[in-house]
């Protein structure tokens, strides 16, 4: 949704304005007591549509950072993950440094036994040191993929509002060609739905 565009319709509004008019002079008064609102409603239209428009660019913006955002911790998360499978390497080389140490400790002799025990308590100090890293990166790991979940569901939450304030100003334009009211409240109930989803979306809803 990083692409998506807003355009406020004042060329579009302005034509169709002019379009209205010519036919008022064309059929005269028995158009302008046809539709003596006609004006109005197409005011209030363009009026909303330009706030509409601008509130739908911002969603547009919020929904393009929070799918950045999303990407950007995913990757964070799959560099943690590499750098604790690292750590688990090491840790499975000191073990088998110490398995080997162990075996030769077994056929010592007594006055190098002592040697190898020593070798054989530090490796099982840092086999400890390293397990712990291990375990801390995948906790980082964890928390980051938590982040790009959370980034994600947001950002989709902003593109679902984006989209009913795009349907917004299709139906606005709708209205002022056609003049049907109803196309005027699904413009405006659209929208507040819109609206409501983007307040959901910054609530992380």
């Amino acid at each position: 949704m990083s692409g998506s565009r807003f355009h406020v319709h004042g060329p579009h509004d302005h034509e169709v304005e002019h379009a209205i008019h010519s036919h008022a002079e064309e059929h005269g008064s028995h158009v302008s007591h046809e539709r003596p609102q006609g004006g109005g409603m197409s005011s209030r239209i363009a009026v909303s549509t330009a706030i509409i428009a601008t509130v739908g660019a911002v969603f547009a913006y919020l929904g393009g950072a929070t799918q950045a955002d999303a990407g950007r911790y995913k990757n964070d998360a799959a560099i943690k993950m590499t750098e604790a499978a690292s750590q688990w390497n090491y840790y499975q080389s000191k073990s088998t440094k110490q398995a080997l140490t162990e075996f030769a400790l077994e056929n010592a002799a007594a006055d190098r036994k002592g040697a190898f025990q020593e070798k054989i308590d530090r490796y099982e100090t840092e086999k400890q040191q390293i397990q712990n890293e291990a375990k801390k990166l995948e906790g980082e790991a964890r928390e980051w993929d938590q982040r790009s979940e959370a980034q994600l569901h947001q950002h989709h939450r902003w593109a679902q509002a984006t989209t009913m304030l795009q349907i917004a100003i299709a139906l606005a334009a709708m209205a002022i060609l056609t003049r049907k009211k109803w196309l005027e409240y699904g413009m405006f109930g659209i929208a507040a739905a819109g609206i409501l989803t983007g307040i959901a979306a910054a609530a992380h809803l």
